[in-house]
This record gives structure tokens, sequence and C-alpha cells, in this order.
């Protein structure tokens, strides 16, 4: 069988799960550390692959693809959820998806260095040391500020947490929020115009789907206003890019610190890389270290317990509702 490792991008898979093991089973791994340019060089990639091992929602495996990979027996993604797969497509043609583990420490802690240095502006400052230059801005204290969280799951919790540690108030808003929810993590719960209105910064932690894109647009980012602060650490099309960037190239949003973009990996000359008042990562949310032994070490797993006829972390349609 022939085992297809996905978005290896700095080359260290191999590192964090003993794949050699599975050529005991006949498993052949490849390693793939460049995105495929479309569907099509995908399709034409991973046709002989017997089994895949998706990293997040990089390479989407919608009907159109899976049905053109016949030969695919067994899918993996990392984490728990994926839109990016038609699960009840998978079923259909007999594909197997299982998830893996994940940090629940890794985006919360990123969320808050992005914050933190965009408010400091740490990116520019280094540049300019580094260029001769000392002293070239003048920074925001979060103390005593207001951080509205949108989504207050597992990572949003964790976020509300930091902004409580350093002294600001705390306010969240979701579909699904209750207020016995907000009230346990020692929140505010408002309503989501109220959210941008109070919100000094807003930290985005929802889930994406159908009813969720674009839950943050050009009204929303208006009521947080020349002085506030987005930061996007979940998916890229919760935000409207647009009237992102319209916002902060006009001046009437004070800044976005973004780990997320419609369009990933974000292509040299993309024109959010050219908007001022910006602190932007490469969708690091999930890559450190410990992630990264949840993510390999359990796709690992699940090829051998799948091998053994025992699947594990079996995801269905019904099961994310994809």
């Amino acid at each position: 069988m022939r085992l297809a490792i996905l978005d290896d991008y700095q080359s260290v898979a191999r590192d964090y799960a003993p794949w050699e093991q599975l050529a005991a089973d006949g498993v052949e791994a490849t390693f793939f550390d460049r995105p495929f340019k479309d569907q099509d060089d995908a399709v034409a990639s991973l046709g002989r692959f017997d089994i895949i091992i998706a990293m997040r929602e990089r390479t989407a495996f919608g009907r159109d693809v899976l049905a053109q990979l016949p030969g695919l027996k067994l899918l993996v993604t990392t984490g728990m959820a994926n839109q990016s797969i038609d699960l009840r497509a998978a079923e259909e043609l007999g594909v197997a998806v299982c998830g893996t583990g994940g940090s629940p420490t890794a985006a919360p802690e990123l969320t808050w260095g992005l914050l933190l240095a965009l408010a400091r502006s740490i990116p520019l400052e280094d540049r300019r040391l580094r260029d001769g230059q000392w002293q070239s801005t003048v920074g925001f204290e979060l103390a005593g500020k207001t951080l509205g969280v949108l989504g207050l799951g597992k990572i949003g919790r964790r976020v509300a947490a930091y902004g409580q540690a350093f002294g600001m108030e705390v306010i969240a808003w979701s579909p699904n929020l209750s207020d016995e929810a907000a009230a346990g993590t020692g929140v505010r719960k408002v309503g989501k115009e109220a959210l941008f209105r109070e919100s000094d910064v807003v930290s985005v932690h929802v889930r994406l789907s159908e009813r969720s894109r674009g839950v943050v647009g050009e009204e929303e980012l208006r009521l947080l206003g020349p002085a506030g602060v987005l930061v996007n650490t979940a998916r890229g099309p919760l935000v409207d890019e647009d009237a992102l960037v319209r916002g902060l190239n006009e001046g009437w949003l004070g800044g976005a610190a973004l780990d997320v973009y419609d369009l990933e990996p974000l292509p040299a000359g993309h024109r959010l890389l050219s908007v001022p008042r910006t602190v932007l990562t490469p969708h690091l949310g999930y890559v450190t270290e410990q992630s990264y032994r949840e993510f390999y070490g359990g796709a690992f797993a699940d090829v051998q317990a799948w091998l053994r006829g025992t699947p594990v972390r079996l995801l269905t349609g019904a099961s994310i509702g994809n």
C-alpha cells in the first residue's frame, strides 16, 4: 500500500512518528513538502495512493476529488474536524475517514502572541532596530481595555482567561452561547453588535461553516472602529476580506493580527501583505512540537488501527455536520 503525508512544509513529519514501522505491513510512505497548485494537481499527484494523511484543511477532498481517487481507502485528517472533507461522499465511496487529537494551547497562545505583537509593534520595531533606528512607535496597553471573544469554545475560553490575567474586561458572543456558559467563564455575554461596539479588541474563535462564513463583515468592523483591533486565528473566510482590507487602508479600522486567510498559502504580492497596521503569520496556530506529536502520532495510530481492521476516531457525515 502507498501512504501520502501531505503539506509537510517544514520536512519534519518523519520525526514525529515511527513511519518506518509501517513497512512491516507493506506500507510505503511518501512525504509532500509543497501544496498542490490546484485540484487537478492534487488528483494527479494522489491517484496512486491508498492512504492519505491531510494536514488540517489545506487540501480539499470534496466529492469530485474523492471520486477521482478510486484507490483511496483511508483518509486521515489532523484534528477532529475538517470542513474540506465531504464526509458523506467519503462514506458513499467506501473511504474511511479518521481524525486525531491536538494541542488545546497552541492556538490560544499564538492568538495572544499576535495581539501583543500588534499592540507594541514588535515586528516593526525589530526590523527598524536592525536598521539602526530607535523607538519609532507608541504602543498601547491591554490592561483596562475590553476584549471581545467571538466564540467561547475551548480556544475562546483560554483566550478569555488570558485577557482576564492581563487586566482586561472580557465580553463574549456566539450564536449558541448561553448565559450560564459565559458566567462560568467569568465573562459577560452580550449581543453581536454590542461585542464589536464595546470592544477594543475582538478575537475570532468560531468554527467555519456556511452559517458562520463572513460572520465579521463591514458593519462589525466599522463598529470596532479606528482604534479597534481584530485578531483572527480561526479561519480566514469568517472575516470579509474586502471589508478588512478597505478598513485598514481607509483608516476606519485600527489594526488586524491574522494567522489565517481566504487563500492559503498566502501568495507573494497578495494585497494583505501591503496593508498598514497588521501583524501576519503563516497559519502557525497549530504549528508546535506538542501539536505535531498529537497530529502525526495520532495519524500513525489511525493507520495502524485501520490496517488491523479496528479503526479508531472515525468521522462520519453526522459527526461534524458535513
